[in-house]
């Protein structure tokens, strides 16, 4: 995941505080700037409550930026609704049932993936010539999906329906995908598995990608950029190949350290 170099986003001055005005006002971003590389992957790390789900959330739409521009390749979206960034944008969620619809089946829920973007009925949904092409995508998984597609997906396992969600989430090859702890609810080996299968996917379509995570060897390994973000601001940039685990976890402590004292 070493090419690109033209920037995807650009995040200008941006200002987020909530309970505004308030004894319990919460400033969680003042003035912050960030630009992400184009085909790369940056993984985004910190501590709870250091703004990174926030960051994320405002970029995807859910959250709207106080002040600011979030501009994707050249576009400027802040006043784009959810629904509207979400055609340019792939996301995993946390959740595995959050990115699929578990009471569709497969077939449906690539169906739906495909359709993304455009006006259709569920009548008709399905695409008989396309039906080929999602086999392929799930082929790629090594799971076995390509051979259950008339399953419902609330019956696949944790970890089958976050590898589903990704390639739903990368089919239209999206300007930008943003993962949101998105092996946060899998064991150890499952996540293993969910990992390597989003590297491959990155790799494959050669897609922008930021990725939270609090698993900081998966975010030194399956990254190509280091962001730690500590009350709102960045305290550490850096390539992933520069950086120790060693290292951040002594910034982690130094930082708990300031709070404990």
């Amino acid at each position: 995941m070493e090419r690109g170099g033209k920037n995807m986003l650009k995040i200008r001055n941006l200002s987020k505080s909530f309970n505004k005005d308030t004894d319990n006002q919460i400033d969680v971003f003042n003035h912050f700037n960030l630009e992400i590389k184009a085909n790369k992957c940056t993984a985004i790390i910190g501590s709870n409550g250091c703004g990174k789900s926030t960051l994320l959330n405002i970029i995807g739409g859910s959250i709207k930026e106080d002040t600011g521009q979030i501009i994707l390749k050249g576009r400027d979206i802040s006043t784009f609704r959810e629904e509207q960034r979400a055609i340019y944008m792939g996301r995993v969620y946390q959740d595995p049932s959050m990115g699929v619809s578990p009471s569709l089946t497969i077939l449906e829920n690539m169906s739906l993936a495909d359709k993304k973007g455009e006006k259709f009925t569920l009548r008709r949904l399905i695409k008989k010539k396309n039906i080929n092409k999602y086999i392929e995508l799930l082929k790629d998984l090594g799971l076995g999906l390509e051979d259950k597609l008339d399953t419902k997906v609330k019956f696949l396992s944790g970890g089958q329906r976050q590898s589903l969600s990704l390639v739903m989430a990368a089919m239209k090859h999206p300007d930008l995908l943003l993962l949101d702890e998105h092996t946060a609810a899998l064991d150890p080996k499952t996540s293993n598995v969910v990992m390597q299968k989003t590297k491959e996917l990155i790799s494959k379509y050669s897609i922008t990608t930021i990725m939270i995570s609090h698993n900081i060897r998966d975010a030194i390994e399956y990254s190509d950029r280091i962001i730690m973000l500590d009350k709102g601001q960045i305290i550490l940039d850096k390539p992933s190949r520069n950086v120790t685990e060693e290292e951040l976890i002594t910034i982690y402590r130094t930082k708990l350290d300031e709070k404990i004292a």
